[in-house]
C-alpha cells in the first residue's frame, strides 16, 4: 500500500469529517465510524461515507479530495490521484489522505444511494455542526446482508448496543 510522505502514521478522522463539512459536501456517515458515534464499542480505522452525488456536490468533494492530497489506495506504490468524473459514478472510491483513509461509496449494501439512505439517518452534532449518520438500525439491517467477515463479527456489538439505546 502506498505511504507517501504526505500520509501521517497515525489517522485522524474526526480532521477528515471536519473537512467534508467545511468544504460543504452532503454526505451520510456509514460504517464502522457511523456505529461508533451511536455509542457502539467498536473500532475502525477509516471514515466511510456514501455522498449525494448531484454535480455541485460532486464539485465540492473533489475539491475537499485535493485538499487532502487524496490518492487511491492500492497494494502497490502506484499513485492515482482522484478525477472528479469517477466520483459520479456506482462504484466505491476508496482514498488514503493526509488524514487517513476515507471510503467514498456512491452505494452501499442492496444498492442503497444517499437518497435512498436519508430517511434513516440521524442528525449527530459534531464541533458545532450536524452530520448526518446512517441509523443504528438501518446499519444493522444492511450488515445482515453483508458477506464482509467483519460485518459478521460486529453485528452482535451493533445488536446489544441497539437494544440498551432503545432500552433507555
Amino acid at each position: 500500500m502506498h505511504t507517501g510522505s504526505k500520509e501521517s502514521t497515525g489517522a485522524d478522522l474526526s480532521a477528515i469529517i471536519e473537512g467534508l463539512i467545511k468544504a460543504d459536501v452532503k454526505f451520510i456517515l456509514v460504517g464502522g465510524l457511523a456505529a461508533v458515534v451511536q455509542g457502539a464499542p467498536v473500532t475502525t480505522m477509516d471514515v466511510d461515507i456514501v455522498h449525494n452525488r448531484s454535480s455541485e456536490n460532486i464539485t465540492k468533494l473533489f475539491a475537499f479530495l485535493k485538499s487532502v492530497s487524496a490518492t487511491y489506495r492500492r497494494l502497490d506504490d502506484k499513485v492515482i490521484k482522484p478525477k472528479k468524473n469517477e466520483l459520479s459514478g456506482m462504484g466505491h472510491a476508496l482514498f488514503t489522505t493526509c488524514f487517513g483513509a476515507l471510503d467514498v461509496l456512491a452505494v452501499i449494501e442492496e444498492g442503497k444511494t444517499y437518497e435512498d439512505l436519508i430517511k434513516n439517518t440521524v442528525e449527530i452534532e459534531f464541533r458545532g455542526h450536524v452530520i448526518r449518520v446512517l441509523d443504528l438500525k438501518m446499519l444493522i439491517k444492511l450488515k445482515r446482508t453483508s458477506k464482509d467477515p467483519n460485518d459478521k463479527q460486529r453485528l452482535p456489538v451493533l445488536e446489544e448496543t441497539l437494544r440498551q439505546m432503545e432500552g433507555e
